[in-house]
């Protein structure tokens, strides 16, 4: 697969996806996000594929927003196709039933934002900056950010954020639950990596139901679909390694049903 903008590293079956434009502070153009759209369909349907972490090149920004040298492009006629394509890319990743890990550092603004509330897991560095400061060009939060915001910090905190433009340091992301963790920037990624393995010891077919019955929030038959996974669960070989696991005080091994999943 031939990425320009992405550089990836599979660390045993674990995908390291950074975003390498540098200089234009890893901002979110068209081409960065049509590479995203395919390592993320690759790491959904790649079974050898366990997880992924996405970071950003350097130490200033994660993914500092869009490229604004495309919105001179972008009118009346195309702009809604323009959103319609983003938050397909971010539901991609969000609905992906391998776990996804931002690793934010430095700057998330705008789409980086919209990017890192998109993945399962937020880990900041101690540097990071995060928000949506849309209403300061005039547009509005294109890619989720509007209804993914006030989900993970609140409707009255995330309406402050969005009409104000202001930006989260990661203290105050960490305080509103934005941030699952804060980190010094050089330990970030290896946190990811250790936070991510302490996921992948556990039952995949668990770790896939639990990611898709909790994205079924917008759904109005969301009880009906944790009941359906959780049948789903007793279609699968990961419950009788599990309970056999427990019933002899062990260690369950799910790796040997890692091609059941």
């Amino acid at each position: 697969m031939y990425l320009e903008n992405l550089v990836v590293e599979n660390i045993l079956g674990k995908l390291v996806v950074t975003i390498n434009t540098p200089e234009k502070l890893n901002c979110l153009d068209l081409k960065t996000l049509g590479e995203l759209e395919k390592i993320i369909r690759f790491a959904n349907n790649t079974v050898d594929i366990v997880g992924v972490i996405i970071i950003g090149q350097g130490s200033k920004s994660f993914v500092s927003g869009a490229d604004i040298n495309e919105f001179k492009s972008i009118n009346v006629v195309n702009s809604r196709e323009f959103s319609l394509y983003g938050q397909e890319v971010f539901s991609l990743i969000e609905n992906c039933k391998k776990p996804i890990i931002a690793a934010v550092n430095g700057y998330a603004l705008g789409g980086g934002c919209e990017l890192a509330m998109a993945c399962h897991i937020r880990v900041l560095s101690e540097n990071a900056k995060v928000g949506l400061p849309e209403v300061k060009l005039g547009i509005i939060p294109g890619y989720g950010g509007t209804y993914r915001l006030p989900r993970i910090i609140g409707v009255g905190r995330a309406l402050e954020y969005m009409l104000t433009g202001k930006l989260m340091n990661a203290q105050e992301a960490l305080q509103f639950g934005f941030a699952n963790h804060v980190k010094p920037f050089g330990e970030i990624l290896e946190f990811s990596h250790s936070l991510l393995d302490s996921i992948l010891c556990n039952s995949p077919t668990s770790i896939e139901m639990i990611l898709n019955s909790v994205n079924s929030y917008n759904s109005n038959s969301f009880k009906e679909i944790e009941a359906d996974n959780f049948r789903n669960c007793f279609d699968k070989s990961d419950v009788v390694e599990g309970v056999d696991a427990f019933l002899n005080k062990r260690k369950p091994n799910f790796l040997k049903n890692r091609l059941d999943i």
